[in-house]
């Protein structure tokens, strides 16, 4: 008989996407939104020259790469966002992981996702505007060459 959903497990919760912690050259950052954490692949739609149906078969192709895009309230006093975006030279940067973990409610890390050569590519500075009381968020655009996903 299939679950209804009228008893709640004790053992199985989804884990809330509110407390994480972002690992970047062995500094822990801390950021409102977290978004790009996805890698899809291409698809290549292929026919055999002696196929009997008038259709194509899908296969797999080439996975992309996207971008994660994270964002965080504007610090007067920490811009490591710009010191890591400013070492950017003629086809030179700083590579490095970058290490995005979802805790649970100890702290503890429940979901890991592990940017493989990541660098900074886009810098957006915060919206000002004169009638307007929101907090000042910048965001961070980073690329990567792979993204792992492990749970601990």
């Amino acid at each position: 008989m299939a679950d209804e959903g009228s008893e709640q497990s004790t053992t199985i919760s989804p884990a809330p996407t509110f407390y994480f912690q972002v690992n970047w050259d062995s500094q822990v950052m801390s950021f409102e939104e977290i978004s790009g954490l996805d890698v899809p692949s291409e698809e290549i739609e292929y026919r055999h020259s002696d196929t009997p149906g008038f259709s194509a078969i899908k296969m797999p192709g080439i996975k992309k790469i996207g971008y994660v895009t994270m964002k965080k309230g504007l610090d007067k006093v920490a811009n490591k966002f710009w010191v890591w975006f400013n070492q950017i030279k003629m086809n030179t940067i700083k590579r490095g992981p970058v290490t995005i973990s979802l805790l649970d409610e100890t702290g503890k890390p429940t979901m890991v996702w592990t940017l493989a050569n990541a660098w900074p590519t886009k810098i957006t500075g915060t919206d000002l505007k004169a009638d307007g009381n929101e907090i000042a968020i910048e965001s961070l655009e980073v690329v990567h060459e792979g993204l792992t996903i492990a749970n601990s």
